[in-house]
């Protein structure tokens, strides 16, 4: 598995990332992708939905101000 696009909640307790295939380089589009949810005090990682993404799924960090909410952007599957 490998990560990217780090987004850390507004008061920095959770992180959002994405997790791309065995072998993914850089930041490709069009992959089955998984948006993972971390807790950044001793937490276990998680999975939060599987989607078909990649580039630009999470481009900024889009977290709602008060840190409830996270947006993302899924593609059409090929």
């Amino acid at each position: 598995m490998s990560t990217g696009s780090p987004n850390p909640s507004p008061d920095g307790s959770q992180l959002v990332y994405l997790s791309y295939p065995s072998g993914t380089v850089s930041h490709p589009a069009d992959l089955p992708v998984e948006l993972w949810l971390l807790e950044v005090q001793g937490g276990r990682p998680r999975t939060l939905v599987r989607l078909f993404g990649g580039q630009g799924t999470m481009n900024v960090n889009s977290w709602s101000p008060d840190g409830t909410r996270f947006a993302f952007v899924a593609y059409p599957a090929a």
